[in-house]
């Protein structure tokens, strides 16, 4: 596992993962032992990105656990989107990437769904977010995994895990989040999910 994802990667695994669960001890001490450099702006990106697969108040809880640890440490450049920017077009290479030919036909039913949605997914999802800077493509979608693996969406799950391989990440990195991950599932449905990622793991 560990040659699979770098150090840093595996506490950003278990960072997200910690706020998943909503295990803030575990979150307060994975602060307090961070080493030398860390907390970071990676820590921040992943934090910011989690509110799309756990909700915004799990996500402001844990910047509050966070900050009564010691907090993320200030940015030394901007970390803000530029205003004015097209997210959606900014979005839209990512989201090809990770569907490839069903970009269209989920496009579709997204806005079948509902319109507002539907942009809502490629202007603030996609563009606002997955597409900034300070994390690599493939780790977002890694840290993606992590989140839909403790949430049990199946079809979700498997999007977010051939998108990762899509955008670079190893199949062994894949399998080394769900290593990190099973601890905290159960039984039943570490066998289901386990499954999944490996069915879609094939498929690419």
């Amino acid at each position: 596992m560990s040659q699979a994802l770098s150090p840093a990667d595996v506490r950003l695994v278990q960072l997200v993962s910690s706020v998943a669960r909503g295990d803030w001890v575990e979150l307060a001490r994975i602060r307090r032992e961070a080493p030398a450099g860390e907390p970071d702006g990676r820590w921040r990106e992943a934090l910011i990105q989690s509110h799309l697969f756990l909700g915004f108040p799990r996500v402001v809880e844990a910047f509050e656990v966070l900050s009564r640890e010691g907090g993320l440490h200030a940015p030394t450049e901007p970390e803000h989107e530029v205003a004015g920017a097209d997210h959606a077009a900014q979005g839209a290479p990512i989201f090809d990437a990770i569907y490839q030919d069903l970009a269209p036909v989920v496009r579709r039913r997204l806005a079948q769904h509902h319109t507002d949605f539907a942009h809502w997914i490629a202007e603030h999802a996609y563009g606002r977010v997955l597409a900034r800077p300070g994390l690599q493509a493939s780790v977002r979608e890694l840290l993606a995994v992590v989140c839909l693996l403790h949430s049990g969406l199946d079809r979700q799950l498997a999007s977010h895990t051939r998108g990762a391989v899509r955008l670079g990440a190893s199949h062994e990195s894949v399998l080394a989040v769900f290593e990190l991950v099973r601890p905290h599932l159960a039984g039943a449905e570490a066998k289901r999910l386990e499954e999944v990622v490996h069915r879609f793991l094939e498929v690419n």
